[in-house]
Order: structure tokens, then sequence, then C-alpha cells
């Protein structure tokens, strides 16, 4: 039976075998962008006074929920978080499954002044190259839709193109692929990959693994500054929150909680 992870990366995978661009070509047009904004950096700036760091994001719709907030403003939003104290935006980029836009993300950046996740599911090098060319400062590379030759491969272009990347994982078995190809930020996504249920202890078991150095990402399931402070006291440096803080009503006062949850 296919996951949800499955259809959306089989989409993702065939545009990417029907896409002719030149990938040289589009590399070199990449590294002549202006510098980015240090998306790791900020992160660990902004965890560095024992309060935890907030990325978070702008996400139109859920595969499984739909819709989350009708006529979202990504400036708006963006403008709201960092007021919030937010570290770090996160927005989608994927259009079929989660609404979201390449302009979501220009006019995200835009607003304010905090580095940018491309939020998507990176299958080629010329996703890699494109988070960059639509202005993005951070590319996500999910371990389990990659093998370990394209991870170690994309992550590699990212760092020549100034990106810095957010390597997801699931489980200790894809921590250990990301620390194998020299991750140094990681994520810890909650939520399961079949059932698409949150896991909240997920992250609090593997949070001790991880090697000393990496910048450690919660994401999924945190819905609430308790939620946050379990994860602040398993050694977490930020927490990725999306849904809870678009469908909060005031995401300035949510991102804020957050803050103080460490």
């Amino acid at each position: 039976m296919a996951t949800y992870l499955d259809r959306i990366l089989d989409a993702h995978r065939a545009a990417a075998a029907d896409d002719v661009r030149r990938l040289d070509a589009l590399i070199a047009r990449a590294a002549a962008e202006p510098p980015a904004r240090q998306f790791g950096d900020a992160l660990r700036s902004s965890s560095a006074d024992g309060s935890i760091a907030v990325i978070a994001e702008v996400k139109r719709r859920s595969p499984s929920k739909g819709p989350l907030v009708i006529d979202l403003d990504p400036a708006a939003l963006a403008s709201e978080y960092a007021a919030g104290g937010a570290a770090c935006l996160s927005v989608l980029t994927d259009v079929e499954f989660f609404g979201g836009s390449p302009a979501d993300l220009h006019s995200a950046r835009a607003a304010c002044r905090l580095p940018v996740l491309r939020k998507d599911f990176t299958v080629s090098a010329l996703d890699v190259a494109d988070a960059r060319l639509m202005g993005a400062d951070a590319v996500l590379l999910i371990a389990a839709a990659l093998d370990d030759v394209e991870l170690r491969d994309f992550l590699t272009l990212a760092r020549e193109l100034g990106l810095d990347a957010l390597v997801e994982i699931h489980d200790e078995a894809e921590l250990d692929r990301a620390v194998a190809v020299g991750a140094d930020l990681i994520g810890v996504n909650q939520r399961d990959l079949v059932t698409f249920e949150v896991d909240t202890a997920r992250a609090v078991r593997v949070a001790p693994l991880m090697p000393p150095g990496v910048v450690r990402v919660a994401e999924s399931g945190v819905r609430s500054a308790a939620d946050a402070h379990v994860l602040a006291a398993a050694g977490y440096h930020a927490v990725l929150v999306g849904e809870s803080l678009v469908t909060s009503g005031d995401p300035k006062a949510a991102v804020e909680a957050l803050r103080g949850a460490g």
C-alpha cells in the first residue's frame, strides 16, 4: 500500500524525469546569486541563551486535512513570525499536495530578514539549484526519499551553492545515514511515514544519539509551549512548527510562547 510520501515522491520524480533543463547552466546561475542568509547560524544564535529557536512555517494546506487558512498572506504571516521572535522561516513550495509555490517563498522572504528553508521534496540536483534561484537560504533533504549517493551529492551541491541543508530523519537508521554523509543540521520528523500519525516520543528517543556539533531540530506535532519544553529538555536547539502557528489566530503570540518554553 502506497504511503503519503510514496505518492508525493512519485509525482516529484516524474516531474524531474521530464525536466530537460541543463544542470550545469542552472548551477552556474544559482552560484551567481547574492549570498544566502545563514540558516544554521540563526538557529545556533537564537538558542544560545537556553531558549528554543523557532522555525515558523508558511503552510497553506495539509494532504490529510486540506486547507488550513483561507487566503493566507505569506508576507503578513512572515512579518508576524519575525515579530514574535522566530529564528527562521520554512515555506512550502509544493503546489499539488500542499498548495504552496515559489511565489510564497519570495513573498515571505521579502517581508523580513529571516533565513528561509525551502520546504519541498528534493529529488534531483535541479531541485537544489532551484531552491537557491528562488531565494531560499536552506534546502530540505529527506533521508527516506533519497538513497545514500543522492543524499551525499545533494548535500555537497547545496553547500557549494551557499545553502544550508536540513537533513530530515525519522529513526535511528536514518540518523546513521545522515551522520555518515556529514550532515550538521538534522531534523527529526515525529510524523510516521506510513500512517501520517504523530509519535511524540520519537524525537526524544533519537536526541541522545546525535553527535556533538549537530544542530538538532524537532519537526511535526509541536502544538504548545509544553511540547516545545519537552523537546528543549531533550537537547533540541529548534522546533519547526507549521499547522499550530498558522491556525493559532495570533501567530506572533504563538511564536513568543514557544520561544519561552526553553
